[in-house]
């Protein structure tokens, strides 16, 4: 199986101004998942970005780098359509493709290279996307929302110990892998694997106070 990966990096954002550039520990935000996937068992690996400072720094880290339009980098493109641009402008074909979000710097070559092998020895499976385990005070049942100054819902109260469900969420993601002929309809196909993740690689940085802890985490030498 032929597996292309894709690293999708906008020059703008809207938490943190040029997130994809500011430095983290350093380096440019971009440069962990480069890194990561440079070294990792993909067989190819695709920088998409419209910027020309993120060109500049993702040639200079040995990146191969498409240039998008203009139109796929805006706050409203899918990431679909950025694929979509990619598979159309390359001469190779693929099986599956990986995308990597830049947002997710503690993701490293070894959680791609097992999530390709889980997804490579799984022939029904069309897709596969990197999970964290829910923290209990985030389940559905706790949850309440605000109306008029008073909060509603989450009456029930459950003890840590009597909750037994398991619940997984997205992490970001930071890896989805697809196949390619499910990319007409969306990312992840009816039959999607898990690739588990803990708490701390699956920080995504949306915001500083995410930044903040990604930055303490690579400091610690984690």
């Amino acid at each position: 199986m032929r597996i292309l990966g894709v690293i999708p990096a906008r020059g703008g954002s809207k938490g943190i101004r040029k997130k994809n550039l500011k430095l983290l520990c350093g380096q440019p935000l971009i440069y962990y998942t480069i890194k990561a996937s440079s070294n990792s068992n993909l067989d190819r690996v695709i920088v998409s970005t419209d910027s020309e400072e993120l060109i500049k720094i993702s040639n200079s880290l040995g990146a191969e780098v498409l240039k998008r339009p203009s139109e796929l980098a805006k706050d409203d493109s899918t990431t679909l359509a950025v694929l979509e641009h990619v598979l159309q402008s390359i001469n190779e074909s693929y099986d599956a493709i990986m995308v990597l979000q830049p947002t997710s710097p503690l993701r490293r070559k070894e959680h791609i290279n097992e999530s390709i092998e889980i997804f490579k020895n799984d022939n029904e499976a069309d897709s596969l996307v990197s999970v964290v385990k829910v923290p209990h005070n985030f389940y559905p049942y706790k949850q309440m929302s605000l109306d008029n100054g008073y909060l509603f819902g989450g009456k029930n109260i459950f003890r840590r110990q009597d909750l037994h469900e398991n619940l997984y969420a997205r992490n970001g993601a930071a890896i989805y892998i697809s196949r390619i002929n499910i990319l007409n309809k969306s990312i992840l196909g009816d039959k999607t694997l898990p690739y588990f993740m803990n708490k701390i690689d699956s920080i995504d940085i949306d915001d500083m106070e995410d930044w903040f802890l990604a930055e303490s985490i690579l400091k610690s030498n984690y």
